[in-house]
């Protein structure tokens, strides 16, 4: 993935990972930034977001020399998406020719060549949008899985110190998919990756605090 969107950059475009919740998309991006040193601003996208909007957005990124993150870009109306489009093709231009100003919306602008544009979708969900075929072409796609949660979680308890991480990890999986099917939906529930990350977090802190008690507790 790393490897996918710097190539991106290094080619002026911008990086578009997709796949279902939880899988890491938004935090891939934030991650990579922090490793090469760049502030990282995330923007939830919804159907409320106007060109007008994304337009200060984008021309903070281009003078700032920030990465901005678009998570949910997909929700966006298909009205407001087509002058996005003209918005994100200006600025990919101007840094593909590096300039140090350009005309964005009318105003000249200080444009600053380390400032990246980031889209995250999930396709599967209702009510997205299928973005034109001009936008698409402006980012590169990275296709991102389901990540194996019951592995994931035995690493984590191992790395808090538990002995049968195995069986533990298996269990906690198993609670949270019950609790997934079982449980109604509501907004503040999150049964996915980031409550079993979680989970084994908290629990190695009380495995450090309560020493005696038996893992199973």
């Amino acid at each position: 993935c790393y490897i996918t969107l710097t190539t991106a950059l290094h080619l002026h475009r911008g990086g578009s990972p997709k796949g279902p919740a939880g899988t890491g998309k938004t935090e891939t991006v934030k991650d990579l930034g922090k490793a090469l040193g760049f502030n990282v601003i995330v923007q939830n996208c919804s159907e409320g977001l106007d060109y007008k909007s994304m337009g200060r957005l984008f021309s903070g990124l281009a003078q700032t020399g920030a990465w901005g993150c678009f998570d949910e870009f997909n929700r966006i109306n298909v009205e407001v998406l087509s002058v996005v489009a003209q918005q994100i093709l200006s600025i990919l231009t101007a840094v593909s020719q590096r300039l140090t100003r350009f005309v964005f919306e009318g105003i000249e602008i200080l444009l600053v060549h380390t400032c990246g544009i980031f889209i995250t979708m999930n396709p599967g969900y209702a009510g997205r949008t299928e973005l034109p075929d001009n936008l698409k072409s402006m980012f590169r796609p990275i296709s991102m899985m389901v990540p194996d949660s019951s592995m994931i979680a035995e690493i984590n308890l191992f790395c808090e110190g538990f002995e049968q991480t195995r069986i533990l990890a298996r269990k906690v999986f198993t609670l949270y998919t019950l609790a997934q099917q079982q449980l109604s939906k509501q907004y503040h529930y999150d049964f996915g990756l980031r409550g079993i990350v979680t989970l084994t977090r908290y629990a190695g802190r009380k495995k450090r605090l309560y020493p005696k008690l038996p893992d199973e507790e």
